[in-house]
């Protein structure tokens, strides 16, 4: 799991720090069995260290990465295309415009999007997230 330029093995440094190898950014989550923890598509994931680059890039095509902050709590959903390229990210942790959580759309952020600001979850969008977070609190809970 990388942020920037998991693709070419290092990151370029924007919005973090520059030549960082690819999975060093990022770690698996680890289940109460020391196992990372997965649910079909979606692969739990956390921060090495508190001011590394977000999830930008990926090695597995169309997988789906839900970050977890440093307070144990889901702070975003991050989908990647069959380019392995972020195509958008599902904020849930701080509102935006009113809307909380909200979607930023494109591997920059809201490139995908008429107006250039985030949107609101489509049916879709929710019921994945309301899997992961079925899933996550029953994690938890043991």
């Amino acid at each position: 799991m990388g942020g920037r330029g998991a693709s070419s093995g290092t990151s370029k440094g924007r919005g973090g720090k520059p030549g960082n190898r690819y999975g060093t950014q990022y770690k698996a989550f680890l289940g109460k069995d020391g196992k990372p923890l997965v649910d079909g598509n979606v692969k739990f994931v956390e921060k090495t260290e508190a001011n590394e680059e977000v999830l930008m890039e990926t090695m597995t095509r169309g997988r789906v990465y839900a970050h977890v902050n440093n307070n144990g709590d889901l702070a975003s959903i991050v989908y990647f295309d069959n380019d392995n390229r972020r195509s958008k990210q599902i904020d849930l942790t701080h509102p935006h415009d009113g809307m909380q959580p909200h979607v930023h759309r494109g591997y920059y952020h809201n490139e995908y999007t008429v107006n250039g600001q985030p949107t609101n979850l489509t049916t879709q969008e929710r019921a994945l997230l309301d899997r992961i977070i079925r899933f996550w609190n029953n994690h938890r809970s043991g």
